[in-house]
């Protein structure tokens, strides 16, 4: 190893004069015994130099202006696009149906106008009697069928029952299994109970209080008309009588 001059500076032949705030500097005899720092240093110089690199080719070195590096604009640009772009697929991404296999079944809209049944066959539905023994609907056809489920209307049904041709029978319907009173006891009239409520989802019109409404059915099961409301429905005779032809 060398010898440091008499101040402890180092050695002091043919070398310049050396900063003091390096402090001791020791030359040794054998280069060999720097290979380790000179490792060292080659592997910050190769590190530097690759950062520097890659800082070019990204275009994130300053500028010879002085001002900043064009790539970081662009840069946050694309990274807020991204960001946008993974949102709207986040929303509009098809998802998979939780719970059961069944699908959901959405109910027919209150506002549906009853005359899309016009035309239409009735489906087959089975009532019931005073006695809960079950009538089939279709049994009774031709007939004008009254629902009743939110009016008693004794008056309509006498109306519709003086009105019926004969071979056309009057069906009252009643919601729930009560089967509602005869308007005339003993009467041609036929009170039965829906406890399905299969008429008046098959007319597609919720009940409406002090309102009974009719459909007249020929004998083929054909719905030939609906009459939302008794009350105003006029003189309806030539389509009772239409209804046996």
């Amino acid at each position: 190893m060398g010898m440091p001059d008499a101040e402890g500076h180092g050695p002091s032949d043919g070398l310049p004069d050396l900063p003091p705030e390096w402090g001791r500097v020791v030359v040794p005899d054998d280069a060999s015994a720097l290979a380790e720092e000179a490792e060292q240093l080659r592997r910050e110089l190769r590190r530097r130099s690759s950062g520097a690199r890659w800082r070019r080719r990204l275009g994130l070195t300053p500028r010879a202006d002085g001002r900043p590096p064009l790539a970081v604009p662009v840069l946050i640009l694309v990274v807020a696009l991204l960001t946008t772009i993974g949102g709207l697929l986040a929303v509009t991404w098809p998802r998979s149906p939780r719970g059961t296999e069944r699908p959901t079944v959405l109910p027919y809209p209150s506002s549906a106008s009853p005359g899309t049944l016009t035309g239409r066959p009735l489906p087959a539905l089975d009532l019931v009697d005073a006695g809960q023994s079950p009538v089939p609907l279709r049994r009774l056809l031709p007939a004008m069928i009254i629902l009743v489920d939110a009016c008693a209307c004794a008056e309509q049904v006498a109306a519709a029952e003086a009105a019926a041709p004969a071979g056309v029978s009057v069906v009252t319907v009643a919601g729930g299994r009560t089967v509602g009173p005869d308007p005339v006891p003993g009467g041609p009239v036929r009170a039965l109970a829906d406890p399905a409520g299969g008429v008046r989802a098959a007319l597609h019109l919720d009940p409406r209080p002090g309102i009974a409404t009719a459909l007249l059915v020929d004998r083929s099961g054909t719905v030939q008309r609906v009459i939302p409301d008794l009350a105003i429905a006029g003189d309806y005779r030539a389509d009772l009588a239409r209804l046996v032809r």
